[in-house]
Formats: structure tokens, C-alpha cells, sequence
């Protein structure tokens, strides 16, 4: 369950923590005083997609932390594999900045995917979009799937695997058709191909690099030789050579040391110079004297980076190219060998699997059916408890080709009045109905799904009078068994609450937004506003009246 929520520099929010409680938390307030934005930071906080216009003017970040109880997941597992320590309280961090978000659980950057995955573990929040999407027949497979998941979910989610099996034998076939059916011209192209790379036997991919070295070194051998031979003598060579200027210099300066005590680092440099000149000409004389201008092994190289030079202008820039050519060859080679004996092979598998599958789906079907039954009957149960007596549900299951949901069209039609036939749900008439009905269908799953809390963003919208009365019975018989966060403007859901929250607006040099948890007394005077527009005697009264009658 949701614990509290920590807001800090989002829109019109500098600081805020809201703490909630179990059962039923209702939050109201005046029009535009920013009720939703409460709801909107929680979507926020769980993944949904936030810019930075929600950073508050002159913050250069906003933040927004969840304090999570998990009461009904293992989430061990799921944890570990993301890298997460698992807390008894789990934290929710969302940072918004100017250029980038980004969250983390309990401290540990998390991406989205993972954050899809977690919210619908824990929170399921219903606002005006998710109704639409409520409302959209493409959802109702999942709707009725996870609803029943207990009764034939095991099937589902192996008819799921075998179908992904079915899908790859598919693709698997039409790339051995297609491989099977290249011409002996262009086998012979490619066999042609594998062998050149194969007769350069290349072992190294820098073994060019190397070669043309080598090269530059045969091809100047008698300059090296000169140049490298002078230097020597320069260095090492004669009476005037450096290394005797070395030694005149160091016979001085250690007699200068015998005086001078400081001068001793000098000497020690002096020392150490004298010993890297020897060395550089001991090399430089043996260097001169073993270089050659091999005219065999010239020739030998020059043969070898003209093959490897071939080979990289047809198969690639470099060696690694050219080696990663020959490997993709050899693949499509193998794969058009094998692809000529495997095509009756792979159509005998789909045969195979096919007839599984249909199996499975028609078992599924039978399942949904006999599911879609008691879900409609449970519905229309529901919906006459929302005034909404007379409608009439039902669960269509029409055939349809095998897809990765096996084999079944699933669309929920309804109708409110005596007179009117069922109709898609999608084309259900008033606001008032609409509101009702998604109560009725979400009281339904809230009970076969796991998640702890749920968020009702103005459910009540276009009803009044009796109908709003039993929308208040419902959403509180759900709190009995679920958090429900809900904002509404009716007065007699509001007193249903077992925690009531008041968002106010302040506008003085700058606007800014309050959210308050009210005392008793507070909720009196709330909800007689709500009601009537003031704190009047005679609403005060019917405030208390409403939470008398709780």
C-alpha cells in the first residue's frame, strides 16, 4: 500500500508530505485548487511521462518519493534480478530536472520497463483515460483473462509459449524456402567466396599493419643502416664524442661534490644521463649491424599484402571485416544446406504444434465462455447496486484466427435502459452511466486482482441523489479490502472517508498549493461545503448527519 507521498519543487508544490492511511482516503477541495495534481505526481512517480514544465518556477529539479508496504508480492526474485535491496518499506524516488528524469527504488536506478512492472504490482490508478481505455474492446481479452487467471490462466500462459514457438517454425520456414531456392550459380558464387578468405588463412587482424611495417623497414634497410650507425658514432663513437663530453663533465662535477655537498643530485642526474647514452648506442650499433635489405623476404611480404589488400577491398576495410564476411558466408552456406533438407521438417513440426494449439484454444474458449457468464451476471449485480437497475451485461466471445491470445474476439456490451438493445460498451451514453459502470466493472476485478491500492480520479463524475449515495456504499465496501484513494466532489462520499485530505490554493505573491489532513471538526465543515457551499447551520447539521450515518 501507498504510505505517504513526498512532493517537493512540482508545479505549484515547494515542500509537501501527505501521509495515507488504509481503507478509504478521499480528497476534495475547490475547483482548480490542484487536486489532480496529487494523483498526476503518484503516475509521475510510477513511470508516467513528465517533462520539465512540472519543475517548479526558479528549482532547478522537482522530486517526487513514494513510501511503499508491499503486503502481497514475493518481490525477491524480481528484486535481485534488477540488482534492488528489498526493505520492509519500499522508497519510489522520481527526479526531474531540465534536460532528463530519471528513478530509483530504494536508491537503485531503475528504467522504465522495470517501473511498468512494479505499478502493476502495487497501484492501479483509474482516471478519465483509463476509462476510455476501459472502454476500448481491445482491452477486454486482458480484462476477462486476468479476471479468470485462476481458472485458466496455467492453459493461457502455455498456449502463449507454444504459440511463440508456432510463430518462429513460421519464420523458420520461410527462411529455408527462401534458401532453398537460391540457384546452383549463386552456391557456386559463394562456396567461391568461403574459400579465397579461407586459402589467405589470415590468424591476425592487425597482421596487414604489421607487414606493411616490416616493409618500410626492408625498403629502407641501407638508411637505417646509415642513420643509425652515424648516431652511434656521434654518441659513442670518437674522442669527441658525447659520451667522452659525459665523462669530462662528471669527473668535474664530482670533484665540485667533494667541495659542495649539494651538488650531489646533479651528479646522480649527470650519472643516470650517461648510462641511458651508453645503452641508446649500444642499441643504435647493434641495430646497424643486423639490419639488411632481405630481398627474399621482401618479395614474400610484398605477395602477402597484395592477397590481404584483395581481400579488403572485396570483403571489408579491414581484416576483421573481411574475417566477419566469411563467418556470415559460411552461415548463409550452412543455412541454405541445411534449409534444402529441413523444409519437410519444419512443415511436420507446425503440423505438430498447430494441432496443439487449436486444442489448447478451443479448451481456452470453453474456459472464457463459462467465465463470461458469471463475470456479465456479477457486473449487472453490481450495476443494479449503482442504480442501474435495469442494464443488462454481456461478455461476447466471438471465433476469430489463432493469435497470441488463442482464438477468441472478447468485447463487453451493455445496455442501461429496458428499451434499448445491447451495444458496445465503447458507445454507452451520459457521464453519470459511464462513471457508474467503470465502478462496477473495477469493484469486480479489484477483487480477483492483487494490487493493494486504488486510485479513483472524480468517479462521480454526472451523478447525484441516490445514485451518488450507492457509488459512496461501493467505494467504501472496496476500501474494506483495498486502499482507495479517491477525489470527488460529492459530500456524501466524503463522508465515507476514513481519512479525508483538502487541497487548498493560496494566491499571494506567489501561488502555491496545501494539502491538509482535516481533524474531525475540519471534516464537518468540509463536507457540509461540499454540499451546499457553506458552513451554514443547516449544512453543518447535514454534515454531521451524512457521518453519523457511517
Amino acid at each position: 500500500m501507498l504510505n505517504s507521498i513526498r512532493i517537493k519543487n512540482y508545479i505549484l508544490i515547494d515542500d509537501l508530505t501527505v501521509d495515507f492511511s488504509n481503507g478509504l482516503n478521499v480528497i476534495t477541495g475547490e475547483t482548480g485548487a490542484g487536486k489532480s495534481i496529487l494523483i498526476n505526481a503518484i503516475d509521475i512517480a510510477f513511470g508516467a511521462k513528465a517533462n520539465s514544465d512540472v519543475i517548479k518556477k526558479g528549482a532547478d529539479k522537482a522530486v517526487i518519493e513514494l513510501f511503499l508496504t508491499n503486503n502481497k508480492h514475493d518481490l525477491k526474485e524480481f528484486f535481485d534480478e534488477n540488482g534492488i535491496d528489498l526493505t520492509d518499506e519500499i522508497i519510489l524516488t522520481r527526479e526531474i530536472t531540465q534536460s532528463s528524469s530519471r528513478a530509483r527504488i530504494n536508491g537503485t536506478l531503475v528504467n522504465q520497463n522495470f517501473l511498468k512492472e512494479f505499478k502493476e504490482k502495487f497501484i492501479d490508478i483509474h482516471s478519465q483515460h483509463q476509462t476510455y481505455a476501459f472502454m476500448q474492446p481491445k482491452s477486454h481479452i486482458k480484462l476477462l483473462d486476468n479476471y479468470a487467471k485462476d481458472i485458466y490462466g496455467k492453459d493461457l500462459e502455455k498456449y502463449k509459449q507454444l504459440y511463440g514457438e508456432y510463430t518462429n517454425l513460421l519464420n523458420s520456414l520461410e527462411t529455408a524456402k527462401n534458401a532453398s531456392n537460391a540457384t546452383e550459380a549463386q552456391i557456386d558464387f559463394l562456396k567461391f567466396q568461403i574459400n579465397e578468405i579461407e586459402e589467405a588463412e589470415i590468424k591476425e587482424t592487425d597482421e596487414d599493419e604489421r607487414l606493411q611495417n616490416e616493409l618500410s623497414v626492408l625498403e629502407n634497410a641501407e638508411k637505417l643502416k646509415e642513420l643509425t650507425s652515424s648516431a652511434y658514432w656521434t654518441l659513442n663513437g670518437d674522442d669527441d664524442s658525447i659520451t667522452d663530453a659525459f665523462s669530462k663533465i662528471k669527473m668535474n662535477i664530482s670533484k665540485a661534490v667533494s667541495m659542495d655537498d649539494s651538488l650531489r643530485d646533479v651528479e646522480s642526474s649527470i650519472i643516470e644521463i650517461q648510462e641511458l647514452i651508453r645503452d641508446a648506442a649500444n642499441t643504435l650499433r647493434d641495430y646497424s649491424q643486423t639490419v639488411s635489405d632481405d630481398t627474399e623476404r621482401l618479395n614474400e611480404i610484398q605477395e602477402r599484402l597484395f592477397v590481404l589488400d584483395k581481400l579488403k577491398r572485396k570483403y571489408g576495410n579491414t581484416l576483421e571485416d573481411v574475417l566477419q564476411t566469411y563467418e556470415k558466408l559460411s552461415a548463409e552456406f550452412f543455412s541454405i544446406e541445411y534449409s534444402t533438407r529441413s523444409v519437410e521438417e519444419i512443415e511436420k513440426k507446425i503440423e505438430i504444434v498447430l494441432a496443439k494449439l487449436k486444442n489448447l484454444a478451443k479448451k481456452i474458449t470453453e474456459s472464457r465462455n463459462n467465465c463470461a457468464i458469471l463475470l456479465s451476471t456479477l457486473i449487472e449485480e453490481e450495476l443494479e447496486k449503482l442504480e442501474l437497475a435495469k442494464s443488462r451485461f454481456e461478455i461476447r466471445i466471438t471465433p476469430t484466427e489463432l493469435g497470441v491470445n488463442g482464438a477468441d474476439n472478447v468485447e463487453f456490451f451493455i445496455s442501461t435502459n429496458v428499451s434499448q438493445d445491447l451495444a458496445p460498451l465503447a458507445k454507452t451514453a451520459s457521464g453519470g452511466e459511464i462513471s457508474r459502470v467503470m465502478l462496477a466493472i473495477k469493484t469486480i476485478f479489484a477483487q480477483a486482482d492483487d494490487i493493494d491500492t486504488v486510485i479513483f480520479d472524480e468517479i462521480d463524475t454526472g451523478i447525484s441523489g441516490k445514485a451518488a449515495q450507492s457509488v459512496a456504499e461501493e467505494i467504501a465496501k472496496l476500501s474494506k479490502f483495498r486502499q482507495i484513494l479517491v477525489i470527488t466532489h460529492q459530500a456524501i462520499i466524503a463522508a465515507k472517508a476514513d481519512c479525508h485530505f483538502l487541497v487548498t490554493k493560496e494566491q499571494g505573491e506567489f501561488t502555491s498549493i496545501e494539502i491538509k489532513t482535516l481533524s474531525d471538526e475540519e471534516k464537518i465543515v468540509a463536507i457540509a461545503k461540499l454540499a451546499s457551499g457553506t458552513n451554514s447551520d443547516s449544512a453543518i447539521e447535514f454534515a454531521k448527519s451524512l457521518l453519523s450515518a457511517n
